[in-house]
């Protein structure tokens, strides 16, 4: 079924579905372990057991979703040495150092006080248990950082020079900070918040339409809305700032992305439209004057450097184009409706029923608008893996079709698999903590002192 399949397309829809598996769960536990920490030093400071209650309902699914972002982690990191032995060959001796910091630093940290933060909690006193909470979400974000510093540098690399084919690091200041680096680390922690951000309002939403009025609940859902209404303006502006930098950098992605075919002063902004590659123009094409000019370079005729000044060199217009739109539109509908439910909730105190409905149904539209922006980042950088360094084409291996498509088949079924059981098994978990006559508290240690010393 798959002989026919060019492999490189294969391998790379192959890499593109671990990729996506993987980056689900990363994205929530990043921000999530800050959450946690919030819950604590709320703990911490006003004694109210109702906020550790939240903790330990929230710690469980922080549990289970770090242990789903190393397995899918591991699996992918293999496709480096399988399905693209070029890239390493390559730019090894800067991507592996910078892979490898992150384990030192970051996984070895996570995974280290997470068992604190899971068994601790009788165990060690309370200082102790909320230093670890610290460390777990400190590694997270490190975590975070040495991943992006790659990545970024494969959107923009600097600070190297090429030797008999290979890169070699000139200085690993530049390397590490290269130009896109800042704006995709802030962009990303942003969207990390707002996918916890909405994931803590629509489990808490379910849990309060199931008549579940525990104070945890309310405070998990005030945290998530209140949360995501500081957050998306944020992104908003952190967007429109990686926009322009992107310009710069790779302005064949923004060509892409917005529909821009020929280059032209006074682009409009392209609401909606069907890119057609064969005429390179887009079908039943709905778009504002000059508004893409405006809010790209500043100018109303700015010019906009279409996809003909590229030749062959440019990403595929089509994923890009709806991709985009996917991530924009999301991202308004959850400014939309985090705006008017810290407004609703501030004026009634708890939430409506529609309102909750609504935020049961986003819990995980923070997925989908960072998956869509992830697409845009990745596909837009193609025909090259190092962009201007490295091609897909050369970076992968000569595995055959058939062997890549079977492996492809197994992966999809088992992740689909996977992300049913994990959304199944987080409402499992908000039902079980809404039990009528479960337990609310738990003995606790007085705050600051060991168990023992009670």
């Amino acid at each position: 079924m798959f002989a026919s399949v060019d492999p490189v397309i294969l391998a790379r829809i192959q890499f593109a579905a671990n990729i996506t598996f993987h980056i689900l769960f990363p994205t929530i536990s990043i921000s999530l372990g800050w959450v946690l920490l919030f819950f604590k030093l709320r703990y911490n400071k006003t004694g109210d057991e109702s906020w550790m209650d939240a903790y330990r309902v929230w710690v469980k699914i922080f549990a289970l979703t770090f242990a789903l972002g190393v397995v899918s982690g591991i699996t992918m990191s293999f496709q480096f040495g399988t399905n693209w032995p070029g890239y390493m060959e390559t730019v090894g001796n800067i991507a592996g150092p910078l892979l490898a910091y992150e384990v030192l630093t970051a996984f070895f940290l996570e995974a280290t006080f997470l068992g604190i933060m899971l068994f601790g909690m009788r165990r060690v006193s309370n200082r102790t248990h909320t230093i670890a909470t610290l460390l777990v979400a400190g590694g997270t974000t490190l975590s975070a950082f040495w991943i992006l510093a790659l990545n970024s540098w494969m959107q923009t690399p600097a600070g190297f020079e090429m030797i008999d084919g290979r890169a070699h690091v000139t200085s690993w200041i530049e390397v590490i900070f290269n130009p896109s680096f800042p704006y995709r680390l802030v962009h990303m922690l942003l969207a990390s918040g707002l996918t916890v951000a909405f994931l803590l309002a629509g489990i808490s939403a379910y849990r309060w339409l199931r008549n579940d009025r525990a104070r945890e609940v309310m405070h998990s859902l005030r945290t998530g809305v209140m949360l995501a209404a500081m957050l998306i303006p944020l992104q908003i502006v952190a967007g429109d700032l990686h926009g322009l930098n992107t310009l710069h950098h790779q302005p064949a992605k923004i060509a892409a992305m917005e529909g821009i075919w020929k280059t032209e002063k006074g682009a409009p902004a392209v609401l909606f439209g069907i890119p057609d590659a064969t005429t390179q123009s887009n079908k039943f094409e709905i778009a504002i004057p000059k508004l893409a000019s405006i809010y790209l370079t500043h100018k109303a005729d700015g010019e906009i450097k279409g996809i003909d000044a590229f030749a062959d060199r440019h990403p595929p217009v089509t994923p890009l184009f709806f991709a985009f739109r996917i991530m924009v539109g999301v991202g308004l509908l959850m400014l939309a409706v985090s705006w008017l439910g810290t407004w609703q909730i501030r004026r009634q105190g708890a939430p409506a029923p529609w309102l909750a409905r609504v935020l049961v149904a986003m819990t995980f539209s923070g997925w989908i608008a960072l998956v869509a922006g992830w697409y845009v980042t990745e596909i837009g950088r193609q025909p090259y893996l190092v962009y201007g360094v490295l091609t897909t084409a050369q970076a992968a291996s000569k595995v055959p079709a058939t062997m890549i498509g079977s492996t492809l088949a197994m992966y999809l079924s088992l992740y689909l698999m996977l992300i049913v059981a994990y959304i199944s098994v987080v409402f499992h978990l908000a039902r079980k903590a809404g039990k009528p006559g479960a337990p609310t508290e738990m003995p606790q240690p007085v705050i600051g002192q060991p168990r023992s010393a009670q």
